[in-house]
């Protein structure tokens, strides 16, 4: 998958290409962007509304994922990868990497899946 090759990529709060850093919605529209040629904008709280929800069984590779990681409502999105596991630019303090659902922070903290893929 087009995302893998985004690991390590530092973060940028606003950041919306590999070379001057990413943000998490910055990382998701660049991904939908080259990988499947499909414009997106804005910030996680408004990919939230694009779509359709999905539950957690439905879940397919490039669905999107959304947590709230700074006590407010979608305020974190990422791709899922399959097999319980999804990239994303977590913050200031790390670089693009690869997570899982079932991990104790993002378990608690995850509100919804949405894909566009239909």
């Amino acid at each position: 998958m087009y995302s893998l090759m985004l690991l390590r990529t530092g973060y940028r709060y606003g950041g919306k290409n590999p070379e001057a850093g990413l943000d998490c919605s910055g990382m998701v529209t660049h991904v939908y962007r080259e990988a499947a040629g499909v414009a997106l904008s804005g910030n996680a709280a408004e990919l939230a509304t694009r779509g359709r929800q999905v539950g957690l069984r439905e879940l397919r590779a490039g669905d999107l994922l959304f947590f709230n990681t700074l006590g407010r409502p979608f305020s974190h999105v990422a791709i899922y990868l399959g097999r319980g596991e999804f990239i994303h630019a977590p913050n200031s303090r790390g670089r693009v990497r690869v997570d899982k659902l079932t991990s104790d922070y993002y378990a608690r903290r995850f509100e919804m899946a949405r894909t566009l893929l239909d």
